[in-house]
């Protein structure tokens, strides 16, 4: 009987990995929700879809327990997973979760926005322009920082956060290991 490999899921290391390749995806622009009983796409193609690509990433890892259509729902999950909110005179952690105040979107339509910190001054959020995650500065003149959260389960190697997708991968491992 051939020795089953060791497996420990890197929660941080994948984490980072995925916000980084998703930019460019156009797998966050749209999400759909019956608004007074009439099929909407509450995305607007992008343009509002930044609250649903962070905290679908979040989810996909276990960080939060859900993906969400508003930034305000998000923050509520992300306090409720043990996320804390930090300082941010300084450059925050790797991979925090940056809340941006909220700016008129026109005719007095105000929106937040949310992102994650990625190191060197550069950001990735869902951009209302292109309907896209892209990189970007994390402080600019448009948009002033509301809130930075961190999750001190990504200081450790361990996978308490994780250990749903950890089990997962380890039996994807198994399986591919088998054939």
């Amino acid at each position: 009987m051939q020795k089953q490999p060791s497996i420990k899921f890197l929660l941080r290391d994948s984490y980072l990995a995925v916000i980084k390749n998703s930019v460019g995806t156009r797998m966050y622009r749209n999400f759909y929700a019956l608004v007074d009983g009439v099929k909407t796409d509450v995305g607007r193609d992008g343009q509002l879809s930044c609250a649903y690509f962070v905290s679908s990433v979040l989810a996909a890892l276990a960080l939060i327990k859900k993906s969400h259509a508003t930034v305000g729902s998000t923050i509520k999950d992300l306090q409720e997973s043990g996320w804390h909110e930090i300082p941010g005179e300084s450059e925050p952690p790797v991979g925090s979760v940056i809340v941006w105040k909220k700016v008129d979107f026109g005719g007095g339509e105000m929106h937040g926005h949310i992102g994650f910190y990625i190191g060197h001054d550069t950001a990735i959020s869902n951009s209302e322009k292109t309907g896209c995650p892209i990189e970007h500065p994390w402080r600019s003149a448009k948009h002033d920082i509301e809130y930075i959260f961190w999750n001190p389960t990504l200081d450790t190697a361990d996978l308490s956060s994780g250990a749903a997708l950890a089990t997962t991968v380890a039996s994807v491992a198994r399986a591919a290991n088998t054939q």
